[in-house]
């Protein structure tokens, strides 16, 4: 028998929190602790999820094979280094880290100790994307918004970093190719970051993406429409369903001086709708298991370390463009 890996979680905030319950009873694994610099706070998760709580990052260390890192962004590369020096597979949740430079000191040990590095980009996991991949061909322009209300939480970066980058990792994956081009604008609302912000992004294949994200919204939204030759993909990553709409078999494409008159009930008689569907499952606890299996080395990594670092450049490329269109909001 496979002997369990041995798991623990770097940080106890809401996301580390979810990890930590999750892991508990992930198949294969061995849940051997947590550790938070937050020794309160530690203790308090500690005893709801009947976990152990180790006073340092080098205790826990001392019991792991692979371990999240959930603490905040900046201090990624101090947590993620020392696991990595001594061979412990790592899953650091996104953003990678706050710069390119971390991102690659990260990279450099993980390669030089063999260990694996992969990023949370959990939505790579979500059941509406997973539905969608079988019908996914050759997308030409994807239209993504993600809109949250305020909260807090993360107002030490702008709203690209904070949200957009689930949008941009996974745009990048479904269409695929190198970006040549990438326009975006952004308004700094409630804080002195950009609260809302709009790219978009032009790909070596032709294909187009806009993205949207605001953390100053009045609702909740996480939706992405793909479109393509075969046909036209609407997601709610909220909930995880989706359709797939396509003309009916047999029907040729509507144009030119061949268009056909329109049944009384509308496009609904040329236009097959296609229900997409997930299995439920939660995306966390599917990551959480992708990491498993590419830490014991019988799968490459959802989303590797360098998908990572590709992700973070081209974030922080269009937080680049926004600066140069964005007055600075600090008083002079």
């Amino acid at each position: 028998m496979t002997p369990r890996l041995r798991m623990g979680v770097v940080g106890t905030g809401s996301l580390g929190f979810h990890h930590a319950r999750i892991l508990r009873d992930v198949g294969g694994v061995e849940m051997v602790g947590i550790h938070d610099l937050r020794a309160e706070r530690a203790a308090e998760v500690a005893a709801e999820l009947g976990v152990v709580a180790h006073p340092t990052l080098e205790a826990l260390l001392d019991h792991a094979d692979a371990i999240v890192v959930a603490v905040p962004t900046t201090a990624h590369e101090a947590v993620a280094v020392p696991a990595l020096e001594r061979g412990i597979h790592t899953l650091i949740e996104k953003p990678m880290a706050p710069d390119l430079a971390a991102a690659d000191r990260i990279l450099e040990v993980a390669e030089a100790r063999g260990a694996v590095v992969q990023i949370g980009h959990v939505e790579r996991f979500n059941s509406a994307i997973r539905a969608a991949e079988p019908w996914l061909d050759r997308p030409l322009f994807v239209e993504s918004h993600r809109m949250a209300p305020f909260t807090p939480r993360s107002t030490d970066v702008a709203v690209v970093l904070d949200l957009m980058i689930h949008d941009v990792d996974l745009v990048s994956s479904l269409v695929g190719g190198a970006v040549t081009d990438i326009a975006a604008s952004g308004v700094p609302v409630l804080t002195p970051n950009v609260d809302i912000a709009n790219a978009r992004l032009t790909f070596e294949t032709g294909a187009v993406a806009n993205l949207t994200a605001s953390r100053v919204s009045m609702e909740r939204m996480r939706k992405i429409r793909i479109f393509q030759p075969s046909g036209y993909l609407s997601l709610n990553l909220a909930d995880g369903t989706g359709e797939f709409l396509r003309l009916k078999q047999g029907i040729p494409a509507l144009g030119g001086g061949d268009l056909p008159s329109i049944p009384a009930e509308g496009l609904a008689a040329l236009v097959e709708r296609i229900e997409l569907k997930g299995d439920g499952a939660e995306p966390l606890r599917k990551e959480l298991e992708n990491f498993r299996t590419a830490a014991r080395g019988e799968a490459p990594p959802a989303v590797s370390g360098r998908a990572g670092r590709e992700a973070l450049a081209l974030t922080l490329s269009i937080e680049a463009r926004i600066r140069d269109h964005v007055p600075d909001p600090s008083p002079s």
